[in-house]
């Protein structure tokens, strides 16, 4: 049964589509629809920025690009894919769009295996003065800001780097949950990794292709605690357990925005099911540091979890058919293999 307010789940997700609320170029792909949020899909072709840029209240996207000196070419993803290179911005459409009707908002944020490999992306609109988010009664295209931090990436039309979740009305906020680090080490194993520069492509269909230490060095702590370089990428866990009920869904916000130091999440939500599991699950979080070193120590507060009210109970929770991080303590994306 649906409430007034609250994110919308998978059957609401469905039935905007059937609708015609949320329009697509091609037929959905399997798994596109998830728990509390659904997939976005990059089109054919990507324009290669000299900037980052909003269009704000009086333009679209679509007039921005034909502005001159916006856009300094466009690459077609369709032949053999694209490589999008580190430090460049890019502006892919996505074969997405929306016309959503009156009281139904939406934000966007990276997909998991995205922020783990430390590409950068941001939702943008038409008429838009902020990123990742939709206002309610939106109609228009869909495009996604595209930024590779520290691996260039092959790309092709269809892949999936970012998703969306919708909203009906204000949804309530439950609870927060404070998220910190885990510097303690067990074993043989380490408490994080940092990525290395100029180690190869990163090809988002190459699922377990790629090998992880060609990609990443593994991180040990000294005295509970790590130094992170300036401008460098961190894969770092959790020390706390994060479990998502069916009734919620969660994402995950700085815990204090003078906290300017380090980034702490690039991938935030949290979908219904999330860490149900037996066992549980951590919080894998992808860090950057700014401009001077930094220490991290065990158990330091990075980040909060901040949890929402679904609208009505998903169909199908996460991890029900399947997941590549279900269950994950410290792990690399699904690209890597270990």
């Amino acid at each position: 049964m649906a409430v007034d307010s609250g994110v919308l789940s998978d059957h609401e997700i469905e039935a905007l589509l059937g609708a015609d609320a949320i329009r697509t170029d091609l037929p959905l792909d399997e798994g596109q629809v998830q728990p509390a949020s659904l997939d976005l899909r990059l089109a054919e072709d990507a324009y290669r920025l000299r900037a980052s840029f909003l269009p704000g209240k009086d333009r679209t996207v679509a007039e921005m690009l034909q502005e001159p000196g916006i856009h300094m070419h466009r690459i077609d993803l369709t032949k053999e894919g694209a490589v999008l290179e580190t430090g460049c911005v890019y502006l892919v459409p996505l074969m997405e769009s929306l016309r959503l009707p009156a009281g139904i908002a939406a934000r966007a944020n990276p997909k998991s295996s995205t922020g783990r490999i430390d590409v950068f992306t941001r939702l943008v609109t038409n008429r838009s003065r902020a990123f990742d988010e939709v206002p309610t009664g939106y109609s228009g295209p869909l495009y996604l800001e595209v930024s590779p931090r520290t691996f260039p990436i092959m790309v092709r039309p269809g892949d999936r780097l970012a998703q969306i979740r919708f909203k009906r009305k204000k949804p309530e906020t439950l609870k927060e949950k404070v998220v910190s680090i885990d510097l303690e080490s067990t074993g043989d194993q380490p408490v994080g990794y940092r990525a290395k520069h100029h180690s190869g492509i990163v090809d988002l269909r190459g699922i377990g292709a790629h090998e992880a230490s060609q990609f990443w060095e593994p991180i040990w702590p000294r005295d509970g605690r790590i130094v992170l370089n300036p401008e460098e990428f961190y894969i770092l866990v959790s020390r706390e357990a994060v479990k998502v009920g069916a009734m919620e869904a969660a994402e995950m916000a700085p815990i204090a925005p003078e906290l300017g130091e380090f980034r702490a999440h690039y991938a935030g939500f949290f979908d219904p099911g999330f860490g149900t599991n037996s066992g549980g699950s951590r919080a894998v979080l992808e860090v950057r540091s700014r401009d001077v070193p930094f220490i991290l120590e065990h158990g330091q507060p990075v980040a909060k979890l901040v949890y929402e009210s679904m609208a009505s109970k998903p169909k199908g929770l996460y991890g029900g058919k399947g997941s590549n991080y279900q269950g994950q303590g410290l792990k690399l994306s699904k690209h890597f293999k270990t």
